[in-house]
């Protein structure tokens, strides 16, 4: 095995999108010297699965972009580097990716950038803030990609996009229900974004609505980092040359984050569950699928029951990591017939055992938008098969929240948070 021929090809293909001068990774990898260097360390994080950072289990849903090693290229990185880390000619390996100066997906049709600067305490709790980039578009708009460029990348843990019609808040701390519901996995969603994120389109002719005189809305997750920091973060748009077809919707199991399923885990439970549950009212297609929950999460799977019984994984994630929350897009939509009812089961290990546990010793974790409360969802973008029935399928979603009125979700108007 050498470099040139066997592991450069892995190292660019799966690696250098985030180790790369300027990007998330904390060094490059770009050249022989650089994974030379830490081809050990490489080898490591490689078996035990740690990176690159995907998450989802094999055979459970096929997705783009899949930065997964195979068995055989992590054997390959394995022997290079017991024997010895050869580089053989340098004229056998690939070129080294180039990646354009500036924004992923090239030119973006707009630009947005907050107004002025957010400063990060250098320690402290987390922060959750809310900030209202002005778009003002004299005409409604389709979006079907957007980047995302932090100033302080050290400090800015997620970011959640969605549009507003202008009653968004002006920024600071967001905290609240309302703040970290009504941000992501809603209508109005537009997606999210973590370090590592890469940018990408759409498929088809799908975009999502930013309708005339809307402003982008950014729900930024902040984590002090020990240095105290100035974020300003810049967004890119790219739109659609025309309205879509199609309309493209979400849905969450359990709905709300949680909310309504009493949430409450007690310390020292290894195996504390949530369930949630989607009943397709149409004929339907899935387009990509994402988990969120914060750290005590173990795990979240979703499966699909059709109507004859046949059963089909839709996403398992064996070992959540609060850190990697990514969206994950479907090769090829999934179809679901009518009927076909969707199962969300999400763990949560509130132990000593657990590393990524925020309390030591560990402590009750109720539902709550704090890093070191606890929340959990499976979020769905879907289309209904006939564009005559996207209306049948955004009431039922909606409807099916309302059903759902019950333990921690008690006493919310839910009618006028889901609107």
């Amino acid at each position: 095995m050498t470099f040139a021929e066997h592991v450069a090809p892995i190292v660019y293909g799966k690696c250098v999108t985030c180790h790369r001068p300027g990007e998330v990774g904390p060094f490059s990898l770009l050249t022989y010297e650089d994974v030379r260097k830490r081809g050990k360390m490489i080898r490591l994080v490689t078996e035990n699965r740690s990176m690159p950072p995907w998450h989802p289990a094999a055979g459970h849903g096929e997705f783009r972009n899949e930065m997964r090693l195979s068995d055989t290229q992590v054997a390959a990185i394995k022997r290079w580097v017991e024997t010895g880390m050869p580089e053989d000619d340098p004229k056998k390996a690939p070129p080294a990716p180039q990646f354009a100066d500036g924004w992923q997906l090239g030119k973006p049709d707009l630009v947005v950038t907050m107004d002025k600067a957010y400063s990060v305490p250098a320690t402290g709790k987390d922060i959750y803030a809310k900030f209202t980039l002005p778009v003002n578009l004299p005409e409604d708009k389709w979006i079907t990609a957007i980047d995302l460029k932090p100033t302080a990348r050290s400090v800015v843990h997620h970011v959640l996009l969605f549009s507003d019609s202008g009653k968004g808040g002006k920024g600071g701390k967001g905290g609240g229900l309302g703040g970290a519901l009504g941000g992501f996995g809603g209508a109005n969603s537009l997606g999210g974004w973590v370090p590592g994120t890469l940018a990408q389109h759409l498929p088809g002719d799908l975009a999502l609505p930013l309708p005339k005189g809307s402003n982008i809305v950014l729900q930024t997750h902040f984590h002090p980092s020990g240095k105290a920091e100035d974020e300003k973060t810049t967004v890119a748009l790219y739109f659609a040359k025309k309205k879509p077809e199609r309309t493209l919707l979400t849905f969450q199991a359990p709905p709300l984050f949680g909310v309504l399923t009493g949430l409450n885990i007690p310390a020292g439970a290894k195996d504390y569950t949530i369930k949630g549950q989607f009943k397709a009212p149409v004929d339907m297609e899935l387009i990509s699928v994402m988990g969120h929950a914060h750290y005590v999460c173990e795990s979240m799977k979703a499966t699909a029951t059709l109507p004859d019984g046949k059963t089909k994984s839709l996403l398992f994630i064996p070992k959540w990591d609060f850190n990697w929350q990514s969206t994950y897009m479907y090769k090829e939509p999934v179809i679901l017939p009518k009927g076909t009812v969707i199962d969300v089961v999400i763990t949560y290990n509130n132990t000593a055992d657990n590393p990524a546990n925020p309390h030591n010793p560990p402590k009750r974790i109720s539902w709550g938008t704090a890093s070191t409360d606890e929340m959990g969802s499976v979020v769905v973008n879907c289309l209904a098969a006939r564009e005559s029935d996207t209306a049948a399928l955004r009431s039922s979603i909606r409807q099916q929240i309302i059903n759902l009125n019950f333990g921690g979700g008690k006493g919310l108007d839910l009618k006028k948070l889901i609107d």
